[in-house]
């Protein structure tokens, strides 16, 4: 967590990019999506696929960074330092409830603004001024892969955050659209079960992505990586974060 709290107040836009087992498939076969990866600042480890990844390649992570957890802890810090939060994204209404939720869970927290993400390229540029203006530390971006990544990756230079971090279904939690799974099903690693069950028009990216990915990572640890995948592990450090002083 000091990782990501020592950029506070710096106005550096850092990218910071989320990255499951679904993210590694799209950066497979999208090599655009891949080279936006690489750019990060930050990418950080989402999920039991890639912590398999991460033990299989021998530089296992110590935790699962998933965005409903770290960033209430992060909001936390930000709390205690003055700095505010931007939501981005959601159907019209999600991102309102979902900044309710957050500042319940996080007594004091500024939050300088909120949108949907429901727009054009056009108004980018209206919505990084925005942005800007609203003098938010943090913007949180919910709009799932790739499309939040590539906003990132289009706009930081035009921000003055300190971080850009891409939350995916963040909001649709905190808003209470989506419930997370039982903490049982959490510690054992089979939270995609209960998404599945719930989310049942993904099913391809888990009956199909999880095998696929493990296969890559099998693949490319043996040292034969498959026709779409050289370069498939992003560049820039997947860190854990945790509960680090």
């Amino acid at each position: 967590m000091a990782t990501l709290e020592d950029s506070f107040e710096r106005r550096a836009a850092l990218k910071i990019y989320i990255a499951n087992a679904h993210t590694v498939n799209l950066a497979c076969s999208d090599p655009f999506f891949r080279d936006v990866l690489n750019s990060a600042d930050l990418v950080l480890n989402d999920g039991t696929g890639v912590q398999m990844a991460g033990r299989l390649a021998g530089r296992p992570f110590r935790d699962n960074l998933v965005g409903t957890d770290l960033i209430p802890q992060l909001c936390g810090r930000a709390t205690r330092r003055g700095v505010g939060v931007y939501l981005l994204g959601g159907e019209p209404g999600v991102a309102e409830r979902a900044a309710k939720e957050l500042c319940r869970r996080v007594p004091g927290l500024r939050v300088r603004g909120t949108r949907h993400g429901y727009f054009t390229e056009n108004d980018e540029t209206q919505i990084a001024h925005e942005i800007n203006l609203s003098g938010a530390g943090i913007l949180l971006v919910a709009f799932g892969n790739p499309l939040q990544e590539n906003w990132i990756h289009r706009n930081a230079p035009r921000l003055e955050c300190d971080l850009c971090i891409g939350v995916g279904g963040l909001f649709d939690h905190l808003s209470g659209r989506l419930k997370r799974a039982p903490a049982w099903m959490r510690r054992i690693g089979i939270e995609w079960v209960h998404i599945l069950l719930n989310q049942p028009h993904k099913w391809r990216r888990y009956l199909v992505g999880n095998p696929l990915f493990l296969y890559r990572v099998l693949r490319y640890g043996a040292g034969h990586p498959t026709k779409n995948d050289d370069k498939v592990v992003p560049k820039a450090k997947a860190q854990t974060v945790g509960n680090e002083a």
